[in-house]
């Protein structure tokens, strides 16, 4: 978080973000890279739908290919993977004081706060969980769970 911090200040500094309207790909990118500040333009032109903060894109993950001098859309981008298809994960459940914990196996790739289907190792059973800022992937009713998560 610092280095995105860091980086819309270089570009409030240069002055390029005061004029910024539109966001746009310096270079063509390939799905799954991670955005720097030199991936992407400035330009005064406002495109209706695309990004225009480069704070909004650095440090993300392209989840398209994205081509140079194109505007960058908000669904063009998101945050990095945390988990990759086939890693081992833990698997976490919360209910009325009731606490599980199992290693699944992840059926595809996502980042925190992205939704994942994982196959429980011990019972085979398919399920589908929100991925925490950890790594997990966490089922059933998530309100008191990633409230405890975020004290520990």
């Amino acid at each position: 978080m610092l280095i995105r911090t860091l980086i819309a200040l270089a570009f409030v500094i240069s002055g390029s973000a005061v004029a910024a309207e539109t966001l746009i790909a310096a270079r063509t990118i390939r799905p799954l890279t991670l955005l720097s500040a030199a991936d992407v333009t400035v330009v005064k032109d406002k495109v209706p739908g695309a990004l225009q903060h480069p704070l909004d894109v650095v440090g993300m993950e392209a989840r398209v290919a994205l081509y140079a001098g194109r505007p960058i859309r908000p669904g063009d981008v998101g945050p990095p993977a945390l988990v990759e298809r086939n890693q081992i994960v833990t698997l976490l459940y919360d209910r009325s004081g009731l606490r599980i914990a199992t290693e699944a196996r992840a059926l595809g790739r996502a980042g925190e706060g992205d939704t994942l289907r994982v196959m429980n190792l011990s019972s085979r059973s398919t399920v589908s969980g929100r991925v925490d800022h950890h790594g997990r992937v966490i089922v059933g009713p998530s309100g008191s769970l990633l409230e405890d998560m975020e004290k520990n």
